[in-house]
């Protein structure tokens, strides 16, 4: 029996038009959370007087958690469905959030860092409930058109968020690094790192708090509980692990992941390498998030219309390599520029890289997505390398080091890897 939705109805029935757009405000409240990752790396810098390998120790939380938790999530929609799981996933994120604040105004980094940990796990919920939904709505061809339009109200998210963010908890960043070093005393110097820090504390329970309520909508709304599509002949594929082509997906995902946070994220503390002031670096995030709307906006109207979307994937890649050159063979704001450039070329790689690892999983989709999820966690681990390895060599060529070799290999995926077949045949055709 085929339990699928319809992709989209005129009058929104079966959840058309309506899922479409539930998905997508659940799509916004994600990104927004995530993209806030890039200023709290300057933000936990300051309040906690830390270098920059210890700052990248929020991304590596906030993403590490998408690894630990994504197998689990799996498990917990099979018994909740995709609706309540996204319900629940809100919930977590909204206790997470309550955490991260009360813990970071009591200056307590650790504490800080599990907050941000139950909130990822929140998304790697919400994630592995919502891109398969995303994926399964409608016909696998236009997949990638869909998650295109999710996409969109992701990155608008991650465009605003660093404003927002800079607005409430970054004024006047600029003197604050001046006036802690010339408190009088330890007491003055740590009244101002504490008043500091306490500026999170109202934005993330409001946050909680439109978190929280969001679940109970999703609980109580009309969005249907689509169910994945059962493959043809299933019988032939008993198991996940009888499919390279989602293997070599998880990988490629795991290094698109990497080079994307490394590009959002990271772009802070890369413009700090040329001595960019803060008051610029902070906002670097929305730049790299702006260039990523773009792109979507452009997959959008292209694929597959155009070409398709492993054919859109590899030509982006293609272009990771060549501006991950021209920001290591130039300096300042056009290097900075390069690695904005670089959300353009990431912006359709996850729209693509999804539905084509896990294209003919049938009742096996959670599982598959579910390790797709679980390769967010190279948004955890490359940033991180990246801090590490600048304190070894320049930070350039640091960055040339990771990204490069990361976009060879998204490029054989969208060229050769997604066509790969089991012995035992997949169920559906290539």
């Amino acid at each position: 029996m085929n339990n699928r939705s319809p992709e989209i109805s005129p009058d929104g029935s079966t959840g058309g038009v309506r899922g479409i757009l539930t998905i997508g405000l659940l799509f916004f409240i994600f990104g927004f959370v995530t993209w806030l990752n890039g200023p709290l790396i300057t933000f936990v810098k300051l309040a906690f007087t830390l270098d920059d390998v210890n700052a990248f120790l929020v991304p590596m939380a906030f993403y590490l958690s998408y690894f630990f938790l994504a197998l689990p999530a799996s498990a917990i929609l099979r018994r909740t469905g995709m609706k309540q799981g996204m319900a629940l996933g809100l919930y977590i994120m909204a206790a997470g959030s309550v955490l991260f604040g009360q813990f970071t105004t009591m200056r307590d980094y650790p504490g800080a860092l599990a907050g941000l940990f139950i909130t990822g796990a929140g998304l790697s919920l919400l994630q592995t409930a919502s891109n398969p939904y995303v994926c399964i709505i409608g016909p696998h061809e236009s997949a990638a058109r869909r998650i295109a339009v999710m996409g969109i109200c992701h990155k608008f998210a991650g465009v605003i968020a660093p404003f927002i963010f800079a607005a409430l908890v970054l004024k006047d960043v600029e003197t604050f690094d001046t006036d802690v070093a010339k408190a009088p005393t330890h007491e003055a110097r740590e009244a101002l790192l504490d008043a500091f820090a306490a500026r999170v504390h109202a934005p993330y329970l409001l946050m909680a708090l439109m978190l929280a309520l969001l679940g109970v909508w999703i609980a109580r709304s009309k969005l249907p509980d689509v169910r994945p599509e059962p493959a043809v002949n299933s019988g032939e594929m008993r198991s996940v692990f009888a499919v390279p082509h989602l293997w070599l997906g998880v990988v490629c995902l795991f290094l698109y992941v990497g080079v994307e946070v490394m590009a959002g994220d990271a772009i802070g503390l890369y413009g700090a390498g040329f001595g960019l002031p803060i008051s610029a670096t902070r906002l670097f995030t929305s730049y790299t998030l702006f260039a990523m709307l773009i792109g979507y906006v452009a997959g959008l109207l292209v694929i597959p219309r155009f070409i398709s979307q492993q054919s859109y994937l590899a030509v982006s890649a293609a272009l990771g390599v060549i501006l991950t050159v021209g920001a290591y063979l130039t300096s300042g704001y056009t290097s900075v520029a390069f690695i904005a450039a670089l959300g353009f070329a990431n912006a359709m790689m996850w729209p693509a890289i999804f539905p084509l690892a896990i294209r003919g999983l049938g009742s096996h989709t959670e599982t598959g997505s579910a390790f797709l999820i679980m390769a967010i966690s190279g948004g955890a681990l490359m940033p991180y390398a990246f801090g590490l390895l600048k304190e070894h060599v320049d930070f350039q060529l640091a960055y040339l080091l990771l990204a490069v070799p990361s976009y060879l290999y998204i490029l054989f995926y969208g060229v050769a890897g997604w066509r790969a077949k089991s012995a035992a045949s997949l169920a559906q055709p290539i």
